[in-house]
Formats: C-alpha cells, structure tokens, sequence
C-alpha cells in the first residue's frame, strides 16, 4: 500500500508519505494506492471519522459508480479507464468532508497522477476546496472513458470496408470490439447515473461551483454513454453487411457453377451419345462426321453463353446497376454502419458547457483553470 498526503494552505501545498491527523489549517488530500485489497490503516479512519462499513468497501469490495451521503462526509464511487492494452476500467473512491479528501484505488490511477502533475505546475487547480477537486478528478476520468467513443469513431470505418468484402477474420474483430464497448458501456450509464444525483445534491460540503463543475461531468458521461449506445448498433450493423457480403460472394460462386454445368451438360450428352459402342449411329462411318459433331458442340457452346450473356450473369454489372442487381435489402444493409458511424462521430463532438480542460497526461484530457 502507497500513502501520499497533499496539505493544501492559501494556495500552496506540501507532500507527506504518512497521514496521522487533520493539520491546523488549509485541508487535505491522501491518495491511497492499494497493491491488493486489504484492510485500511486505522489512523485513516479514525482521524476523519469516515463510515467504517464504507471504508471497508473501498478497501475489499469491487463497487458500481454510486453516491452516498453520510451527512459529514460523502462516499462517491467512480470508474476510470486504465493504461493497458484491452479496454479495462478501474475503480476508485472518493470520501469527501470539509477538509479532507480521500482517494483509495488499486494500483496506479493515470487520472489522478495527471492531476498531480498538473497542480504542480498550476497550483490554482488545488483552489476550491475538497469538493472542486473531486469534481476536477470526475472529469478527467470521465473523459478518459470517452476516449473509448472516439477510438471506435476512427476503427469503425476500416471495419465497415472490410465487411463490404467480407473479410474473414472481421468477426474475430467485431467481437473483440464489442467486448470493448460492453465494459466500458458497463460502468458508464452508473457513473452518469451517480453525476447526476452528485449535481442535484443539496449537501453543504459541495459547493456551487463544485456542483457545476459535476455538472459538467455530467454531460460528458452523457455524451459517452449515447456514443457507446450509438457504437453497438454500429457494430451490429457492420455484422449485417459483412453477411450480406458473404451470401453474395457464395451467390458468386453458384452462379459460376451453374454456367459450367449449363454449358457442359449438352456437350456431355453429345459426347455421351455418339461414344457408344454400337454400329449404324449417324454420321459414324463419315469422314466429316467428327467435323460435324465437334462444330455441332461449338455451336452449342456459344450459344449457351449467348443466353448467359444476355442475362446479364456473365458480364460483371456496372457500378450504377450495383443497386438493381444486389438489391435493395443488401444495399441499405451496406450504407447502414457508416451512417450510424456518423452518427457516434456526430454526438462525440458536441460541445461542452464549461470548455476545454487542462490536465497535461495523454490520454487525461486536462482540466479547466478557472
């Protein structure tokens, strides 16, 4: 386990690697980075009376996005996205009082070692107390979820070209895909859920800027969780055209098929009947016989692929007559994905009401300096 205290005073801060006591003035930040779950250090609990069913949660148990509200200090419940290579989320929670704030997560959290790093080098992000900088840490977790939205806004086209063709390995894809969606979906509709009951709360340890800096968290939760809705049903309908593909690359193939053996057929039955071993058969004791036979079954040949020409199955159709010869059904299949792509790309976009933030760690969006 990894303790860091963070002693905020008139815009200055010190570091500690221990926390025994509330100090005289200012308040206070402790970030407790757990190796694996284990029990608290009871000088935690004990110096700042927190719920001790609550702390042993935070400690042992694996919990959803939610708020509770203790009334001298509240437990908020949040997920963020780790730095791996799979989509996977973390937990990490947040005990707010009046003049202390309390962070325990498993192992390292990117969003709050950017906001260290950030407040270094701007200490006005430590301003406004213990509520503002929960508020300040909400979002940069929250737009590292939103990342998710936006990577899969940059993957969808290549996987809706390779669909039309109807690569094989697509599948394998889709389905890692959408396992990435799912578990970031997961915990993105509870988090929204949790900022909203956050931004609406009447405690008096949440300022009102706190509550409109949540509220801003909010929108982003909003617009990440309509983004990842928006995703399934991409990759739902990128399945639908790959099939699509697939059947009419199979349709392909039986039609080949069904012109050779159109084709072959009659000549088979011709070398059929004048191969037998009987005497009399027409033609058989003719010089020109053979000339006749063999001109006959090129005469026949042509004229099959005549028909097959006419129909228009041996000559591959024009671009314009794409829509008349797959249908309709296939057609709308394959425009689907990209419109709904657009869509997703549409919604990632929106504006925000408070702006750009300013936290300065890849893949942290930084937080706003007010």
């Amino acid at each position: 386990m990894k303790l860091t205290a963070l002693h905020v005073v008139d815009g200055r801060f010190e570091l500690y690697d221990r926390f025994e006591r509330l100090p005289a003035g200012g308040w206070v930040w402790v970030d407790v980075e757990l190796a694996e779950p284990g029990e608290a250090p009871h000088e935690l609990f004990a110096a700042l009376d927190l719920d001790e069913l609550a702390v042993h949660d935070a400690f042992n148990e694996f919990n959803l996005p939610k708020f509770d509200d203790f009334g001298d200090h509240l437990l908020l419940v949040l997920h963020g996205l780790r730095d791996d290579e799979r989509v996977t989320t973390y937990e990490i929670d947040c005990f707010i009082s009046e003049r202390a704030l309390v962070t325990v997560h498993l192992d390292a959290s990117p969003a709050v070692e950017a906001l260290w790093t950030a407040a270094r080098s701007h200490p006005q992000l430590l301003a406004g107390g213990c509520g503002e900088v929960a508020a300040r840490l909400a979002d940069g977790l929250t737009r590292r979820l939103l990342a998710v939205v936006d990577a899969f806004d940059v993957g969808i086209d290549d996987l809706i070209a390779r669909a039309l063709v109807a690569d094989r390995r697509l599948l394998n894809d889709v389905a890692a895909a959408r396992a990435d969606v799912a578990a970031v979906r997961r915990v993105v509709h509870p988090q929204r859920e949790t900022l909203d009951l956050v931004r609406t709360s009447e405690t008096a340890l949440l300022s009102d800027r706190a509550r409109r800096r949540f509220s801003d968290v909010f929108d982003v939760a909003s617009r990440t969780a309509y983004g990842l809705d928006a995703s399934r049903s991409a990759l739902a309908e990128t399945v639908d055209a790959y099939r699509g593909a697939e059947a009419r690359s199979a349709t392909e193939v039986s039609r080949v098929l069904t012109i050779y053996a159109a084709v072959l057929l009659p000549l088979s039955l011709i070398v059929g009947f004048f191969g037998m071993n009987h005497a009399n058969l027409p033609t058989i004791d003719r010089r020109w016989g053979w000339i006749a036979v063999a001109g006959l079954m090129v005469v026949l040949t042509a004229l099959s692929i005549g028909v097959f020409v006419a129909q228009g199955w041996i000559t591959r159709p024009s671009g314009r007559r794409a829509g008349a010869t797959l249908g309709q059904g296939l057609v709308e299949a394959a425009r689907a994905p990209a419109q709904v792509a657009g869509a997703v790309f549409a919604i990632s976009t929106l504006p925000l009401k408070a702006g750009k933030s300013l936290l300065g760690r890849p893949g942290d969006d930084e937080e706003r300096i007010d």
